[in-house]
């Protein structure tokens, strides 16, 4: 049967013109109504007409990149490298090949943002979709999520994952590079336990991202190993990836153990915040307490004292995101592929005093 916009108008409880509104994008329609009026044409699969309907089965010349926040450069480094390789020619297989238009979305870190703009490339008939970062760990999201990629895989939209782990049912998927954030923090909690380091404090993420839990199990694999466990939920904070997040953990970590000697935070961005709040408290870094990041961002070798970090290859790794989805690579073995992450010892830790 035939889906009609009146179907999706009576779906979304608006009327027939106000669909004809968001479809065509020429006039302002409330953000509330726009993803209501999507998300029925995505559950009904509606198409304009019989012409779109034909042309379903073909591509565009559009890729979509998602990132959680362009402002970061976690996520501003991956997607430009990203359209880098997007932009270019093909390698003549005809897979994906020719010049692509490479469309940055910035979801906010929102799960209905990232489904709603999935739905617009789909509608688009997007060549590819890369997805940057960690994932949001809600079941009813995961679900949603696999239904979308299916749809776009069905339709020849070639979805990469770069810098998140691949779905429990990955088939929807070119490839998922994963970065071993749960590696790297083992490695960077293990030096900090190697200099004598035993209070240790953990500025973490949020808790429904992939990238928060499996760093902070590395972080807590190492103390376990170290024989330092025992008091790991008080001596954790989660907060949001950002500095003013780090400033404030930090602080209560402060209040909560005046005696800790290190603070690892989720990242080299909550690693500043967590830095000024040592700094505010009269403590010197890394004589009174040290302090660690995440990722190697390009600030991380020049602030004072230079940040000790967990370095992922994030720009090669956008690079490769970029060639999968234009099928100038060939997928990893299995699809599933993971970053390895370097540990970078500099200034900003050290033994602990006495």
């Amino acid at each position: 049967m035939t889906v009609t916009l009146a179907d999706v108008a009576a779906r979304a409880r608006v009327s027939p013109a106000t669909v004809s509104r968001v479809l065509n994008g020429n006039y302002p329609v409330a953000a509330s109504t726009r993803e209501r009026v999507l998300r029925a044409v995505d559950d009904l699969d509606y198409v304009l007409n019989g012409q779109a309907s034909a042309l379903a089965a073909a591509t565009s010349d559009l890729v979509g990149v998602l990132v959680n926040d362009i402002a970061d450069p976690f996520f501003g480094i991956m997607a430009g490298a990203a359209q880098t390789e997007i932009g270019g020619p093909g390698d003549g297989s005809g897979r994906a090949g020719g010049e692509k238009l490479a469309v940055v979305c910035n979801t906010g870190g929102s799960p209905a943002r990232e489904l709603t703009y999935l739905t617009l490339l789909q509608r688009q008939r997007a060549a590819a979709v890369v997805l940057t970062g960690g994932a949001v760990e809600d079941p009813e999201h995961q679900t949603a999520m696999a239904a979308k990629l299916a749809k776009l895989a069905e339709a020849g939209t070639r979805v990469v994952l770069c810098g998140r782990p691949p779905l429990p049912d990955g088939a929807s998927v070119v490839a998922a590079l994963a970065f071993d954030n749960q590696g790297g923090a083992r490695r960077l909690t293990g030096h900090l336990l190697s200099l004598g380091h035993r209070r240790i404090g953990y500025v973490a993420g949020p808790l429904e991202r992939t990238t928060t839990r499996h760093r902070l199990a590395g972080h807590r694999e190492a103390m376990r190993a170290a024989g330092a466990a025992g008091d790991e939920d008080r001596l954790t904070v989660h907060g949001s990836y950002d500095r003013a997040s780090g400033y404030d953990a930090t602080v209560e970590l402060l209040r909560r153990e005046p005696g800790i000697t290190a603070v690892v935070a989720a990242n080299d961005t909550v690693a500043l915040g967590a830095a000024a709040a040592v700094r505010d408290r009269g403590l010197r870094i890394p004589e009174d307490i040290s302090v660690a990041g995440f990722d190697d961002l390009p600030f991380s070798v020049d602030v004072v004292p230079a940040l000790t970090t967990v370095r992922l290859p994030l720009f090669e790794a956008g690079a490769r995101a970029g060639r999968l989805a234009m099928g100038k690579e060939d997928p990893p073995p299995g699809g599933i592929a993971l970053i390895p992450a370097e540990l970078m010892v500099r200034g900003s830790t050290a033994a602990p005093r006495g």
